[in-house]
Protein backbone atom coordinates (compact mmCIF):
# COMPACT_ATOMS: atom_id res chain seq x y z
CA UNK A 1 0.00 0.00 0.00
CA UNK A 2 1.36 3.38 -0.93
CA UNK A 3 0.20 6.87 0.14
CA UNK A 4 1.37 10.32 -0.49
CA UNK A 5 1.72 12.88 1.67
CA UNK A 6 2.23 16.36 0.08
CA UNK A 7 3.70 18.73 2.93
CA UNK A 8 4.72 15.93 4.43
CA UNK A 9 8.38 17.42 5.65
CA UNK A 10 6.97 19.35 9.09
CA UNK A 11 4.37 19.27 11.41
CA UNK A 12 0.91 17.38 11.00
CA UNK A 13 2.45 16.00 7.60
CA UNK A 14 5.40 14.41 9.10
CA UNK A 15 3.44 13.07 11.86
CA UNK A 16 1.33 11.21 9.50
CA UNK A 17 4.20 10.40 7.59
CA UNK A 18 5.10 8.42 10.62
CA UNK A 19 2.14 7.12 11.97
CA UNK A 20 1.87 5.61 8.32
CA UNK A 21 5.19 4.21 7.82
CA UNK A 22 5.06 2.40 11.50
CA UNK A 23 1.91 0.82 10.34
CA UNK A 24 3.77 -0.31 7.15
CA UNK A 25 2.57 1.81 4.27
CA UNK A 26 4.97 2.81 1.55
CA UNK A 27 5.06 6.61 2.08
CA UNK A 28 6.40 9.38 -0.01
CA UNK A 29 6.53 12.36 1.09
CA UNK A 30 6.67 15.90 -0.63
CA UNK A 31 7.69 18.98 0.76
CA UNK A 32 9.17 22.56 -0.38
CA UNK A 33 12.01 23.10 1.86
CA UNK A 34 15.61 20.78 0.63
CA UNK A 35 17.38 20.67 4.26
CA UNK A 36 14.12 19.20 5.47
CA UNK A 37 13.52 16.60 2.56
CA UNK A 38 17.76 15.58 3.13
CA UNK A 39 16.79 14.79 6.25
CA UNK A 40 14.13 12.44 5.88
CA UNK A 41 15.25 10.54 2.89
CA UNK A 42 16.30 7.65 4.75
CA UNK A 43 13.12 7.83 6.45
CA UNK A 44 10.30 6.94 4.41
CA UNK A 45 10.31 5.36 0.86
CA UNK A 46 9.98 8.39 -0.86
CA UNK A 47 10.76 11.81 -0.51
CA UNK A 48 10.44 14.78 -3.52
CA UNK A 49 10.97 17.87 -3.39
CA UNK A 50 7.83 19.86 -4.91
CA UNK A 51 5.91 23.22 -4.80
CA UNK A 52 2.70 22.40 -4.38
CA UNK A 53 1.57 25.62 -6.35
CA UNK A 54 3.79 24.33 -9.10
CA UNK A 55 0.85 22.90 -11.64
CA UNK A 56 2.92 21.78 -14.32
CA UNK A 57 5.78 20.14 -11.41
CA UNK A 58 2.50 19.03 -9.42
CA UNK A 59 0.92 16.69 -13.09
CA UNK A 60 4.54 15.95 -13.83
CA UNK A 61 4.93 14.59 -10.24
CA UNK A 62 1.85 12.68 -10.48
CA UNK A 63 2.14 11.29 -13.78
CA UNK A 64 5.27 9.89 -12.90
CA UNK A 65 4.39 8.85 -9.58
CA UNK A 66 1.92 6.29 -10.76
CA UNK A 67 -1.09 4.88 -9.23
CA UNK A 68 -1.39 4.56 -5.28
CA UNK A 69 -3.77 4.27 -2.84
CA UNK A 70 -4.22 7.35 -0.35
CA UNK A 71 -3.40 11.15 -1.04
CA UNK A 72 -3.31 13.38 1.69
CA UNK A 73 -2.85 17.28 1.16
CA UNK A 74 -1.47 18.81 4.30
CA UNK A 75 0.00 21.69 3.13
CA UNK A 76 -0.21 25.32 3.51
CA UNK A 77 0.91 29.02 2.70
CA UNK A 78 0.84 29.41 6.59
CA UNK A 79 -0.69 32.45 8.06
CA UNK A 80 -1.01 34.01 4.89
CA UNK A 81 -4.14 36.43 4.74
CA UNK A 82 -4.24 36.19 8.46
CA UNK A 83 -5.41 39.58 9.82
CA UNK A 84 -8.40 42.44 10.14
CA UNK A 85 -10.35 42.33 6.73
CA UNK A 86 -9.46 46.28 6.58
CA UNK A 87 -5.96 45.49 6.99
CA UNK A 88 -4.83 42.34 4.65
CA UNK A 89 -4.00 42.50 1.39
CA UNK A 90 -6.48 41.23 -1.65
CA UNK A 91 -2.95 39.94 -3.10
CA UNK A 92 -2.59 38.28 0.22
CA UNK A 93 -6.51 36.94 0.07
CA UNK A 94 -5.85 35.68 -3.34
CA UNK A 95 -2.74 33.95 -2.59
CA UNK A 96 -4.33 31.81 0.57
CA UNK A 97 -6.67 30.20 -1.80
CA UNK A 98 -4.25 29.66 -4.47
CA UNK A 99 -1.77 27.89 -2.52
CA UNK A 100 -4.28 26.20 -0.56
CA UNK A 101 -7.79 25.49 -2.13
CA UNK A 102 -6.65 25.76 -5.73
CA UNK A 103 -3.91 23.73 -5.24
CA UNK A 104 -5.38 20.93 -3.70
CA UNK A 105 -8.07 20.85 -6.41
CA UNK A 106 -5.36 20.68 -9.23
CA UNK A 107 -3.34 17.77 -6.65
CA UNK A 108 -6.89 15.76 -6.44
CA UNK A 109 -7.48 16.17 -10.48
CA UNK A 110 -3.26 14.78 -11.17
CA UNK A 111 -3.35 11.84 -8.81
CA UNK A 112 -3.66 8.54 -9.60
CA UNK A 113 -5.35 7.57 -6.24
CA UNK A 114 -7.50 4.67 -5.70
CA UNK A 115 -8.64 4.69 -2.10
CA UNK A 116 -8.79 7.76 -0.09
CA UNK A 117 -8.12 11.52 -0.15
CA UNK A 118 -8.21 13.24 2.83
CA UNK A 119 -7.27 17.12 3.13
CA UNK A 120 -6.49 19.12 6.08
CA UNK A 121 -8.83 22.35 6.54
CA UNK A 122 -8.94 24.04 9.73
CA UNK A 123 -11.78 25.02 12.55
CA UNK A 124 -11.28 28.32 11.40
CA UNK A 125 -13.89 27.54 8.70
CA UNK A 126 -16.53 27.06 11.76
CA UNK A 127 -15.40 29.61 14.04
CA UNK A 128 -16.20 33.11 14.42
CA UNK A 129 -12.92 34.43 15.27
CA UNK A 130 -11.47 37.91 14.67
CA UNK A 131 -8.58 38.13 12.24
CA UNK A 132 -9.59 34.94 10.10
CA UNK A 133 -11.70 35.65 7.34
CA UNK A 134 -9.90 35.00 4.88
CA UNK A 135 -8.49 31.76 6.51
CA UNK A 136 -12.09 31.03 7.04
CA UNK A 137 -13.24 31.27 3.27
CA UNK A 138 -10.61 29.34 2.60
CA UNK A 139 -10.95 26.15 4.74
CA UNK A 140 -14.72 26.72 4.79
CA UNK A 141 -14.26 26.17 0.40
CA UNK A 142 -12.63 22.65 1.25
CA UNK A 143 -14.86 21.34 3.55
CA UNK A 144 -17.93 22.30 1.26
CA UNK A 145 -16.19 20.48 -1.97
CA UNK A 146 -16.03 17.33 0.11
CA UNK A 147 -19.63 16.07 0.00
CA UNK A 148 -19.77 16.46 -3.64
CA UNK A 149 -16.32 15.11 -4.43
CA UNK A 150 -16.59 12.12 -2.46
CA UNK A 151 -19.97 11.29 -4.50
CA UNK A 152 -17.88 12.49 -7.62
CA UNK A 153 -14.81 10.76 -7.51
CA UNK A 154 -16.69 7.23 -5.47
CA UNK A 155 -15.58 4.56 -5.10
CA UNK A 156 -12.21 6.55 -4.24
CA UNK A 157 -13.42 8.33 -0.33
CA UNK A 158 -13.17 11.84 -0.03
CA UNK A 159 -12.76 13.47 3.59
CA UNK A 160 -11.32 16.09 5.59
CA UNK A 161 -9.73 16.63 8.87
CA UNK A 162 -10.47 19.68 10.49
CA UNK A 163 -7.82 20.93 13.39
CA UNK A 164 -8.08 23.93 15.63
CA UNK A 165 -5.14 25.33 17.60
CA UNK A 166 -2.00 22.93 17.16
CA UNK A 167 1.99 23.39 17.90
CA UNK A 168 3.46 23.00 15.03
CA UNK A 169 5.49 25.36 12.67
CA UNK A 170 2.65 27.04 11.21
CA UNK A 171 2.93 29.43 14.52
CA UNK A 172 6.63 30.14 13.63
CA UNK A 173 5.81 33.83 13.08
CA UNK A 174 4.94 34.90 16.56
CA UNK A 175 7.67 35.49 18.85
CA UNK A 176 8.30 32.18 21.55
CA UNK A 177 6.91 34.04 24.32
CA UNK A 178 3.59 35.77 22.49
CA UNK A 179 2.95 32.08 21.13
CA UNK A 180 3.08 30.11 24.37
CA UNK A 181 0.68 33.09 25.71
CA UNK A 182 -1.70 31.88 22.60
CA UNK A 183 -1.26 28.28 23.43
CA UNK A 184 -2.06 28.91 26.96
CA UNK A 185 -5.17 31.12 26.53
CA UNK A 186 -6.60 28.43 23.37
CA UNK A 187 -6.27 25.71 25.28
CA UNK A 188 -8.26 27.21 28.26
CA UNK A 189 -11.26 27.95 26.25
CA UNK A 190 -11.95 24.36 25.07
CA UNK A 191 -12.87 21.09 26.77
CA UNK A 192 -9.61 19.62 26.36
CA UNK A 193 -7.76 21.85 27.94
CA UNK A 194 -5.25 22.30 26.01
CA UNK A 195 -3.87 22.30 22.20
CA UNK A 196 -3.31 19.87 20.14
CA UNK A 197 -0.46 17.98 18.60
CA UNK A 198 0.58 16.70 15.21
CA UNK A 199 -0.12 13.22 16.63
CA UNK A 200 -3.34 13.91 17.39
CA UNK A 201 -4.29 14.90 14.17
CA UNK A 202 -2.09 12.61 12.42
CA UNK A 203 -4.71 9.68 14.59
CA UNK A 204 -7.67 11.49 12.73
CA UNK A 205 -6.07 11.11 9.32
CA UNK A 206 -5.09 7.68 9.99
CA UNK A 207 -8.40 6.82 11.08
CA UNK A 208 -10.01 8.06 7.59
CA UNK A 209 -7.32 6.44 5.69
CA UNK A 210 -8.56 3.54 7.25
CA UNK A 211 -12.18 3.93 7.49
CA UNK A 212 -13.40 2.45 4.54
CA UNK A 213 -17.13 3.35 5.31
CA UNK A 214 -16.44 7.04 5.87
CA UNK A 215 -16.50 9.31 3.04
CA UNK A 216 -17.81 13.24 2.93
CA UNK A 217 -17.00 13.45 5.86
CA UNK A 218 -14.98 16.76 7.88
CA UNK A 219 -13.82 15.24 10.97
CA UNK A 220 -13.14 18.20 13.80
CA UNK A 221 -10.12 17.78 16.12
CA UNK A 222 -10.14 20.84 17.84
CA UNK A 223 -10.14 19.67 21.53
CA UNK A 224 -13.98 20.75 21.67
CA UNK A 225 -13.44 24.24 19.90
CA UNK A 226 -16.13 24.42 17.50
CA UNK A 227 -18.60 23.16 20.28
CA UNK A 228 -17.46 25.00 23.40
Amino acid sequence: MRAVIMGGTSGIGLATAQQLTEAGVEVVVTGRDPVRLAGLRDRFAGVEQLDGTDREAVTTFFSELGAFEHLVLAFSPGPVGAGAIGEISLDDFETAFRAKLFAYVHAIRAAQVSDSITMISAATARAAIPGSAALAAVNGAIERIVPPLAAELAPVRVNAVSPGTVDTPWWSFLPPEQREAQFQAAGAGVPAGRVGTPADVADAISYLIGASFVTGTILPVDGGLTVA
